[in-house]
């Protein structure tokens, strides 16, 4: 990529209506907590020494890796220091917008789908795959910031020919695994959080169920994840309460689905995290699903 990169902005929710795109080049960047957004991600990675975190997976990156991450995963970048800087560019796209860009025969968001088999969030582009991936993002940064006519019209183009080469790309059989090629204890947790988070989880039950002591459990999991168990369940039970409410399901109904305990633990920690009470933002998506 070329350019001039941009000051790296922390957020983690979208300005505007359709998609962002940021190219950022940082020498000595610090440490990005575990997190989630509602909006599917596509992370170019072009040069540093980074592994990246997806729910239970690590993924050790190579120069021209394209990493997919869906609104339903927590991720993480876990960036080593070195002489390289880190740089990448990372598009968002809005759901809506993504899903209007499809097709009825051709579903641009395939390649996000966690339950589909074969899902890997890691592509590995051929050299040729990843001179295609460059020039269409390099266009999307160029008429995402021009005035020039049709512009709007030329970003939706590029978006579409990206998310077609990159669902191609993820449609082929591959074998990229990712860094812990053994069950660590933390992938382990990883996955129990993910099966059992309507269900009521401590350090204590969690301690038992896998045999280690707490100290050691809660220091390999922070070291690992970079978040408390605590942080990273209340995370978690906080991103399946939200796709609840946006498919329409009621706020009781989604406390008692996701091991809240009482419904005044889950309306003070959905407002504290995402600025709105459970029932507006219920009101606010099924506003925003109604036709016009």
């Amino acid at each position: 990529m070329r350019g001039q990169p941009q000051q790296f902005d922390p957020r983690q929710n979208m300005r505007t209506g359709d998609f962002e795109i940021f190219y950022y080049r940082d020498a000595a960047p610090g440490p990005v907590a575990i997190h989630h957004h509602d909006f599917y991600e596509v992370y170019f990675f072009l040069s540093g020494q980074v592994e990246y975190r997806v729910e239970g997976s690590v993924y050790r990156l190579e120069p021209g890796d394209v990493l997919l991450i869906s609104p339903m995963e927590l991720h993480q970048p876990l960036i080593q220091p070195n002489r390289e800087s880190y740089e990448r560019v990372v598009l968002w796209i809005n759901r809506t917008y993504l899903e209007q860009l499809s097709t009825g025969e051709v579903s641009l968001t395939q390649c996000f789908d966690c339950t589909r088999p074969g899902h890997n969030n890691l592509l590995r582009p051929t050299d040729m795959d990843r001179t295609g991936i460059s020039a269409r993002l390099q266009e999307l940064t160029r008429e995402a910031h021009s005035t020039d006519y049709g512009a709007a019209l030329w970003a939706a183009s590029s978006i579409v020919q990206l998310m077609v080469e990159l669902n191609r790309m993820a449609l082929r059989p591959a074998k990229i695994e990712n860094t812990e090629n053994e069950r660590t204890l933390v992938s382990q947790v990883l996955d129990y959080i993910g099966e059992h988070y309507d269900e009521s989880i401590s350090l204590d039950s969690l301690a038992q169920q896998f045999y280690v002591s707490k100290f050691h459990l809660s220091h390999a999991f922070r070291q690992s994840v970079g978040a408390s168990l605590y942080h990273y369940i209340q995370l978690k039970r906080l991103l399946i309460a939200r796709q609840m409410l946006r498919n329409g399901v009621s706020p009781g109904a989604v406390c008692q689905s996701c091991g809240f305990g009482d419904y005044a633990n889950f309306y003070r920690a959905f407002r504290s995290k995402y600025g709105a009470s459970p029932r507006e933002y219920l009101a606010d998506a099924c506003r925003q699903q109604s036709p016009p």
